[in-house]
C-alpha cells in the first residue's frame, strides 16, 4: 500500500494501532545522529503504564507519563554489547491524547515531541539538544505520512 500525506485531522480518537504507525513513521525518519543512539527500536503502544512502570517511577497517576524508553544494552556508540534484543520504546495512549487535546497542536508534532523527549532524556541530552533535534524534524508545513 502506497503511503499518503494527509494532516492528523481525526474525527475520533487515535487508536493504538494509529499511534503505532505513526510512530514508526516518526522514527524511521529519525536524523542519522539519532539513529546511531536507538538501532533498530521497537514500539510498542498502551493505553496506560503498567504497575511495574507506576512503581518503577513512583507515579501517583497513570497520566503523569507519555512514554518510556527501555535499553536492551549499550548503544552510544552504535553498537551492541553482547545482545541481540531490541530497545523498547512504550507510548502511553490514554496520556498522549489528553495531552494532545491540551496544547491544540497537530497529533504528529506532539508524537514527534514526545518520540524525541523520551530518546533525548533516555540519551543523557540536554534540552537545547532535544530542541535542535525537534526544529530538524519537523517541517514547516508540519504534514505527517500515513498508509
Amino acid at each position: 500500500m502506497e503511503s499518503q500525506t494527509i494532516m492528523m485531522g481525526y474525527t475520533h480518537p487515535p487508536s493504538i494501532e494509529d499511534i503505532c504507525q505513526v510512530a514508526e513513521e516518526i522514527i524511521d525518519d529519525m536524523p542519522a545522529g539519532l539513529r546511531k543512539y536507538i538501532g533498530k527500536l521497537q514500539v510498542i503502544v498502551e493505553d496506560f503504564p503498567d504497575d511495574y512502570i507506576m512503581n518503577q517511577l513512583e507515579l501517583e497517576n497513570p497520566y503523569d507519563i507519555f512514554g518510556v524508553y527501555q535499553s536492551a544494552g549499550p548503544k552510544a556508540s552504535g553498537k551492541t554489547v553482547g545482545t541481540n534484543k531490541e530497545d523498547v520504546l512504550y507510548l502511553y495512549r490514554r496520556p498522549i491524547l489528553d495531552g494532545w487535546c491540551e496544547t491544540g497542536e497537530d497529533f504528529g508534532t506532539a508524537l514527534n515531541r514526545i518520540i524525541l523527549q523520551e530518546i533525548g532524556y533516555h540519551f543523557g541530552f540536554s534540552d537545547d539538544e532535544i530542541e535542535m533535534y525537534e526544529e530538524e524534524m519537523l517541517p514547516e508545513d508540519n504534514l505527517i505520512v500515513c498508509g
